[in-house]
This record gives C-alpha cells, structure tokens and sequence, in this order.
C-alpha cells in the first residue's frame, strides 16, 4: 500500500463507494442505515482514534519536525505555482505534523494562507486568512485562530488525518466538520491529507457521508 495515494479522478464529484460495514462481523452483511452496525462503526472509530493518537504522541518532537519536512517538499511538488491561490493549513494539535513554519513559503511564493475556524456545532467551517505573526485568538478546544474575521474560499485545503485508509478516506475527531465543509463549499479545492506512516489503516469503515481526500502525504516514500 503506498502512502501517496491519489484518488482525485478529476471528476469533481464527492461520490462514495460502497460502505464496509459488512467486514465489522467478519461473516454476512450489515445494509447501510442499519443502527447497530452504525453503533458498531463509531465505537471501533472511537476507539481507534485513541489508539492513533497515543503512537502520534510517542514520536519524539524531532522525528516529527523531520516528517514534516518531507511532507511540505510533496506538497510543494503537487501544488506547483501557489501564485493567487489560497491553502488552508490548520495550527498542529496533539502531535500532528507543524507545517506553520512552511505557511512562509507559500506567502513568499505568492500565495496566501487560511486557517480552519468551528463556527458552531454540526456545521461547516469558515477560512479566516492568516499570515504568520496576525494576532490569534483562542478558539474551540483552545486552538487558535485569527482574530481578524477575513474570510476566504481556499484553493487548496491542508487536512491533518487522525488515521487515512487506502481509498483516502478520512479518520478525523469525529465532530464531521471536514465533511460538512467540503460538501458545503461552491467548488471543489484540492484537498491534501497530511500525516505519519503509522497512522494508515486498511479501512475507516466509510459512511455515506464520509468524502475522501484527492490524496495523502506521509515521510514515507
């Protein structure tokens, strides 16, 4: 299984392929809709997203920082020109790889850069534009954001993963913040899934709802 896996397709569509909700108990199906398998799916995500955090949090500060490194190389190598274009980063939380340092870049190179900001439950996000160095605020769980209520629509959307699987779908925190976004916004940006090598799975157990990333970049080659 290679941790650049790209499933853009160019068809625009946010699509989902069947569920695995049948693979929870091994032998028979569970059809979509059904509660208990529904139940099912959110305890093993619960779960594991605990599970994936705790070996995020082990990796030393440094082997993190050097991961980093490569990821934001692969980005710039899937953007190409960042002039006139707007890339959603998000401020690192519970070990996720720090790309603010890279966010410079971009702005060197002519783009522009946004963070992720929670309005409130159950919807979609807003970009506010931050440059290294705006004044921030905290927000939801204390992560800061833009004091400054400039909203954009990115380009690009940089999205850390708690865990990605094969077809590029998403294990997040579970507020369904990412889904409702892109599902929300009036054109497609590019969206990028950023993580380590050990948080790849072999499924999330897709729902109807889940929509996957166009492609996830790890240190791993």
């Amino acid at each position: 299984m290679n941790d650049e896996q790209d499933t853009a397709g160019g068809s625009g569509t946010y699509a989902s392929p069947p569920c695995f909700m049948h693979e929870l108990g091994g032998e028979g199906s569970a059809p979509a809709g059904d509660p208990s398998a529904e139940a099912d799916v959110r305890r093993w995500r619960k779960a594991e997203r605990e599970r994936l955090i705790a070996a995020r949090l082990e990796l030393p500060a440094d082997v993190r920082a050097a991961h980093a490194a490569v990821i934001c190389d692969k980005i710039d190598r899937r953007v190409g020109d960042y002039a006139g274009r707007t890339v959603s980063i998000y401020w690192p939380f519970r070990g996720e790889p720090d790309l603010r340092g890279w966010a410079q870049r971009v702005i060197d190179k002519g783009g522009r850069m946004a963070l992720p900001v929670v309005i409130a439950k159950a919807t979609p996000l807003i970009f506010r534009v931050w440059t290294p160095g705006d004044k921030l605020e905290k927000g939801v769980w204390n992560i800061p954001i833009p004091v400054e209520d400039v909203r954009v629509i990115p380009d690009v959307v940089i999205s850390p993963v708690v865990g990605f699987d094969a077809q590029n779908y998403r294990l997040g925190y579970g507020g369904g913040f990412y889904d409702r976004t892109l599902a929300s916004l009036p054109s497609k940006p590019l969206v990028i899934g950023i993580g380590y090598s050990l948080q790849r799975i072999l499924t999330i157990y897709p729902q109807p709802y889940d929509i996957p990333m166009d492609v996830v970049f790890t240190e791993a080659d």
